[in-house]
């Protein structure tokens, strides 16, 4: 079946819950999502706060203490929300991906640094200024500021709470995954991943997967795998879950908060599911996002900020209908709700 950009796009935010908020824990969803992004400490409430009836921030901060959910370099070479079955899994199938990231820092031993790694945990948790120093005693000439990346992209260590939990302190204290979560990583069923991601992101492509996961040459998985196709407006294949529904094109798309990266647009190769390149050029800055995100009928179509615990909208890039601008106020009440806990 050959499917429209637009038709596209509903499927994808019906995916992603963002057609109609759905009941489920912080788990089951970052589960769902097969990981949720969490480079920065606020996005994941919003992305939840988008996509669940109802959410209590503090349920996310519980299930980090637990842990439930961990925070662990992965996918992308990103900081991931992860379940602990995810976070084992997912660490050695992106090791290569964080392998590659690693050629952009200062050459290391990589046998040194675990050891010197191993060394500083074993008395249990440390701080990354603990962490950095230790990896200066067994490697001198490493550049200070790469130390700490390299020994995380080496070795799985989770962020530990604090780090992550709602209006919490930002510092960052690591611990070995395994030690942790009190098992060892494993071995991960690719083709399981590949289903759970076009369940939740898909029908897409192969480089769809690879954009999602960094992870390379996944052509001859899809091609290998039961799962049925579809192509684009161009005829491109899109590989999709046997009996995947498919929204329709004027399926309603209310208007969703969100922060400044999120697992909607940064899955897909062409990253032109819900925007164009020219909005997508006014979020983009040369170091990341400028700003959080306003989607308005399914695309992104403004920039906001926190003030003061309220949500001032920065920029809006075309006029909202008078629906819309009902829709925008209630979205940002529902936000500033959160941001009041």
């Amino acid at each position: 079946m050959r499917l429209s950009r637009q038709r596209l796009n509903r499927t994808l935010l019906r995916r992603q819950h963002l057609l109609e908020r759905t009941d489920a824990t912080p788990e089951q969803m970052c589960r769902h999502l097969v990981g949720l992004q969490a480079q920065e400490s606020l996005p994941p409430y919003l992305s939840l706060q988008a996509r669940l009836r109802s959410f209590d921030p503090y349920d996310l901060t519980r299930a980090l203490e637990a842990p439930t959910l961990v925070r662990l370099l992965t996918l992308r070479g990103t900081i991931h929300l992860l379940t602990p079955e995810d976070a084992l899994a997912l660490r050695p199938w992106t090791q290569p991906v964080l392998d590659k990231v690693l050629r952009h820092h200062a050459p290391a031993d990589p046998a040194r640094v675990r050891t010197a790694v191993a060394d500083v945990l074993a008395d249990g948790p440390v701080g990354q200024r603990e962490l950095s120093a230790a990896i200066g005693e067994a490697l001198p000439d490493l550049p200070s500021g790469d130390r700490a990346v390299i020994a995380r992209g080496l070795v799985p260590l989770v962020q530990l709470p604090p780090r992550g939990t709602w209006k919490g302190p930002g510092g960052l204290v690591y611990e070995h995954a395994e030690r942790w979560l009190g098992r060892p990583l494993t071995e991960p069923d690719v083709e399981d991943v590949v289903r759970r991601y076009l369940a939740a992101y898909g029908p897409a492509s192969a480089a769809d997967v690879t954009t999602w996961s960094g992870v390379t040459r996944l052509g001859p998985v899809l091609v290998a795998m039961d799962l049925e196709r579809h192509e684009d407006e161009t005829g491109k294949v899109l590989y999709d879950v046997p009996g995947g529904a498919l929204e329709e094109e004027d399926a309603p798309a209310p208007v969703r908060l969100l922060g400044t990266y999120d697992n909607l647009w940064l899955s897909h190769s062409a990253r032109d599911r819900v925007t164009d390149p020219a909005n997508r050029t006014k979020w983009m800055g040369p170091n990341g996002g400028v700003a959080m995100t306003v989607f308005v009928d399914g695309w992104l179509e403004g920039l906001w900020r926190v003030v003061d615990d309220r949500v001032e909208v920065i920029e809006l890039f075309r006029d909202l209908t008078v629906r819309e601008r009902a829709e925008l106020d209630d979205e940002i009440a529902r936000v500033e709700g959160l941001l009041a806990r």
